[in-house]
């Protein structure tokens, strides 16, 4: 079978995403296999490790393999990467064990050995079960249905009522399972596709859409994967209404749910810390920074410990989110000069991290430099991120954030003194705006004043200034249109302008206010 270029990226960057053990794993593995030292596969192997990028022609003149048969031993170097992969220690996990066992059972099964087959399936069940792998665990109950109904067990006498149970108990698990995880994603591809709601009607449309498919439910009967679903669910919800205590309520309970069995954050190191994110950027969103920075610091220090799971996948999302939220606790606070030595350490764990990071997660690190380097008074290269943004015209982003880009990219130019374009820049700003559906109050204000910018003199500046807070300060509180202020906070900024003094520094002084600092 032919290979696409797609699938050929796809197995230079496996190769390249290979740590040193695992190289040398393959190595071992490879000469276990008592194949030629010349055999075309392992040849390409390190052909395409010593390559910086993909190029077909060099791997083609070094002459080991025709053009016709590349496709060919690709796809076999594929597979033998991956079963190298499977048999390393440190992507071993209970889902793989488990499945591991059911494929042993079923051997032994074909080959008659009843006995030995049912007595390894009834320790992966519990294995299963144990470890809330239900899906896995329905599948070993069918296997032993299927041996039991040809091998009578004299051992129970209630054997087939037994079966029959435990099957109907986890088979209702898993459809309430599949309905939230079905519920989840439906959720998350509306908010991707529509955003925030924004009005009090698209508020009805979602609630009645939620309660539709939310399925009915004993709280007390739901396993820990259950419950992960039902929170993960909710919360989703939440955020597509803006109700973000809510979001923080089930953030809790999701986080809490891993800290109440900490076996389960081994097993699922992702999900526990994509609940601790959810937790930290609900906490965002409704200001509360003690709370926020101390479960920032639990979860720095809980991923540094010796036990927490450390492969890849963990690492970049470690990178991930911590870095972002340590964005928001500078924007919280004000101190937008203090956090600018963040900005070589993410731009080099972008490098470092890019072949597992979408490109729409990089842009929102650009737009949070881009802020942060806005709120330290470095407009130029603030200008610089946000181009990087702007520019990209084959990125897909949500238009929210797209928006807010553009907005900022003006206000930056005009604080740089880089009015000798200005004129312009307000027309393509202000026709990328146009085009959006859908705009909340605060951006149509904003269209509004760049709109006339260009025809305001220098001495009514001021007073344009104070009109558009007025205009802006009614929506600080408003449930749909409050979300626009965490992007820019343009009633600082402008409020900055009005008292003449720096952005940082307003911030700061609310930033103590709240909090009661002196």
């Amino acid at each position: 079978m032919l290979m696409t270029k797609e699938q050929k990226d796809n197995l230079f960057v496996l190769v390249k995403s290979l740590s040193k053990s695992e190289k040398r794993q393959f190595k071992l593995y490879v000469g276990r296999l008592d194949v030629n030292e010349d055999s075309k596969f392992l040849t390409l192997f390190n052909v395409l490790d010593k390559l910086n990028v993909y190029d077909e022609e060099v791997i083609l003149k070094k002459g080991f393999v025709k053009k016709q048969q590349l496709s060919n031993v690709k796809a076999h170097l594929y597979r033998q990467i991956l079963i190298s992969l499977r048999l390393n220690p440190s992507h071993q996990n209970i889902r793989i064990q488990i499945r591991e066992q059911l494929d042993f059972a079923t051997i032994l099964y074909r080959k008659g050995l009843y006995k030995q087959s049912l007595r390894i399936l009834d320790k992966a069940k519990s294995l299963a079960i144990e470890n809330e792998e239900k899906n896995v665990a329905y599948e070993i109950i069918e296997l032993e249905k299927v041996i039991e109904s040809q091998y009578i067990t004299r051992s129970i006498s209630n054997r087939a009522d037994e079966l029959t149970i435990q099957a109907k108990e986890i088979s209702q698990q898993n459809v309430i399972a599949s309905k939230l995880s079905n519920l989840s994603l439906q959720l998350y591809g509306i908010f991707l596709k529509r955003g925030y709601v924004k009005n009090d009607t698209e508020y009805k449309l979602i609630t009645d859409y939620f309660n539709d498919r939310l399925p009915d439910f004993n709280i007390k009967t739901l396993g820990f994967r259950e419950k992960l679903l039902l929170y993960n669910s909710y919360l989703w919800y939440s955020f597509l209404i803006q109700d973000f205590l809510s979001c923080f309520k089930y953030a809790r309970k999701w986080v809490d749910l891993f800290r109440g069995n900490t076996k389960m954050i081994k097993l699922h190191p992702v999900y526990f810390l994509r609940g601790n994110q959810y937790l930290l950027e609900a906490l965002f969103f409704i200001g509360n920074y003690k709370k926020f920075k101390t479960e920032l610091l639990e979860l720095e220090e809980m991923t540094n410990e010796n036990w927490f799971p450390k492969d890849d996948n963990v690492q970049t999302l470690k990178f991930l989110y911590l870095y972002t939220n340590i964005f928001n606790m500078h924007f919280m606070e004000g101190t937008f000069k203090e956090g600018l030595p963040l900005v070589d350490e993410v731009v080099f764990g972008i490098n470092k991290h890019k072949s597992r990071l979408d490109a729409h997660h990089i842009m929102v690190f650009y737009y949070k430099i881009a802020s942060l380097y806005f709120g330290a008074g470095e407009h130029r290269k603030c200008i610089f991120y946000l181009d990087k943004i702007i520019s990209n015209k084959s990125l897909e982003m949500r238009e929210d954030l797209l928006c807010f880009s553009r907005i900022l990219n003006l206000v930056a130019h005009y604080e740089a003194g880089l009015d000798y374009n200005l004129d312009v820049l307000i027309k393509s700003t202000y026709k990328f705006l146009i085009k959006m559906e859908d705009l909340y109050e605060v951006q149509k204000g904003m269209i509004k004043f760049l709109k006339g910018l260009g025809d305001i003199y220098p001495h009514e500046i001021k007073r344009a200034f104070i009109t558009l807070h007025d205009t802006l300060s009614q929506f600080e509180t408003h449930p749909y249109e409050r979300r626009s202020f965490l992007y820019l906070d343009i009633i600082s900024w402008l409020e900055s302008k009005i008292e003449n003094k720096l952005v940082d520094s307003i911030i700061k002084e609310k930033f103590k206010s709240k909090n009661k600092i002196i």
